[in-house]
């Protein structure tokens, strides 16, 4: 009979891993405290940042630009400028009408913001010159850069090119530098605006919601459902209002809380009876345009 090493006879007894033993979900905080470094060294804190300005420099912009590259001239419109690409440069400066490159180091000791020109190229007409001439790189503006992003001269860089740039090989980047100091995106979590959201809450019950916001009012308008009833909970009400729908058809309390458009009774007459959520989207509507100056105009898309 064989006798195995206790090393071997321990690693024998391992069970194999399974598929759900690795699908599981982590519990307890020492479990993931474990999976912290491995976490840092693949993703690390910043990457959320520089991955959301590297899209901005080399696809968000353009798309901007693109969407409003032309400018016609209100009496005469063969008279126009339009932009025809758009491109962020390397991080410069212009000392003495010469341009040189810097570096964020060079930044932070002269109190200076580490910024890349934008530069476009061009098509326009002059006067009653219908032939269109081009331009091409030219200035309209300067970037902030974030730092070991694309355009940033730190991206790529080894850690001795680091050192030798005055650049800490440890730090991970993801800011910016204006006038010598250190500026940071704070990114924050919150639900989307005029959009409706539809979720379950502890107790299973279906609630959609809703954050009208204008540039004069902002509320909140939630449906829930519970019981095969819809009940309506506005800012403006203590307690949730219970809906009652009829062939399609409101209750008369709602419909004359909506009296002052006749347009908007029989709009929610005609559609709410095909998706009893739709009724989120009709109130949405409302309040938006009831905080507009003509309180009497509806629109309903």
């Amino acid at each position: 009979m064989m006798v195995l090493p206790a090393d071997d006879a321990a690693k024998k007894e391992l069970p194999p891993p399974s598929y759900r033993s690795l699908s599981a979900p982590v519990a307890t905080p020492v479990d993931k405290f474990a999976l912290l470094p491995a976490f840092l060294k693949v993703r690390g804190l910043v990457k959320e940042h520089i991955d959301s300005f590297n899209y901005f420099i080399t696809r968000g912009i353009k798309n901007i630009v693109e969407a409003n590259n032309r400018i016609e001239a209100r009496n005469d419109p063969t008279i126009y400028l339009r932009y025809a690409n758009v491109y962020v440069g390397t991080p410069s400066v212009q000392v003495e009408y010469k341009i040189e490159n810097i570096m964020p180091h060079f930044c932070r000791l002269t109190d200076r913001t580490y910024s890349a020109p934008i530069r476009v190229d061009i098509e326009y007409t002059v006067e009653k010159q219908h032939e269109p001439q081009h331009k091409k790189n030219v200035l309209i503006g300067y970037m902030p850069i974030m730092l070991r992003s694309y355009t940033c001269v730190l991206h790529g860089r080894d850690e001795a090119e680091l050192a030798r740039l005055g650049e800490c090989p440890l730090d991970p980047g993801g800011y910016f530098i204006v006038k010598g100091t250190e500026k940071v995106i704070l990114i924050q979590e919150q639900l989307s605006k005029n959009r409706i959201i539809i979720d379950t809450d502890s107790k299973g019950r279906v609630i959609a919601s809703v954050t009208s916001s204008t540039h004069e009012i902002k509320s909140k308008t939630v449906i829930t459902m519970d019981k095969e009833k819809i009940y309506l909970q506005l800012n403006q009400f203590t307690k949730p209002l219970h809906l009652r729908i009829k062939c399609g058809i409101f209750s008369s309390l709602i419909l004359r809380f909506f009296r002052r458009s006749r347009i908007l009774v029989q709009e929610i007459r005609r559609r709410v009876g095909q998706n009893q959520f739709y009724v989120m989207y009709l109130l949405h509507m409302c309040r938006l345009r009831m905080g507009t100056s003509d309180k009497n105009v509806y629109t309903l898309a």
